[in-house]
């Protein structure tokens, strides 16, 4: 089974809170939904939280600060399993396509990101509500 380990990196505006999303790049993506940035773990890589942080920062240019687990979902077409940590981005983030596989990277308010997220992710934008409600 592939499984797949990405982050969830949030900020706090004077509108609410914004999370970071990537949308893949090629032409048969262009319809297809957004996605937390995200990838397969190295051969060499012991944790899932490392493999997080190494896609984030290949893909959108921004490293992960403290992170927490978000718990992972099963794709119910491919099966595939996607493994989330979200944590605050940095205060001077500035996301940008930083990999070849991203054509957009940046911030969007929770209600935008609900609507452009692939639906089976749209359960880690939930688990970090649930997350921030408790700090």
């Amino acid at each position: 089974m592939k499984k797949s380990a990405g982050t969830l990196l949030y900020r706090q505006t004077p509108n609410g809170i914004e999370v970071l999303l990537v949308h893949a790049s090629g032409w048969y993506n262009r319809g297809k939904p957004w996605s937390i940035p995200k990838g397969e773990p190295d051969p060499s890589e012991a944790d899932l939280e490392g493999t997080a942080r190494r896609e984030t920062l290949e893909e959108t240019g921004v490293a992960a600060g403290t992170l927490a687990p978000l718990g992972n979902m099963k794709y119910s077409k491919s099966g595939k399993v996607i493994h989330a940590f979200a944590g605050p981005a940095p205060q001077d983030a500035e996301p940008r396509c930083a990999s070849w596989e991203i054509d957009q990277a940046r911030f969007l308010p929770l209600e935008e990101a609900r609507k452009l997220l692939h639906p089976e992710q749209a359960v880690f934008l939930d688990r970090l509500q649930e997350l921030l409600k408790d700090q």
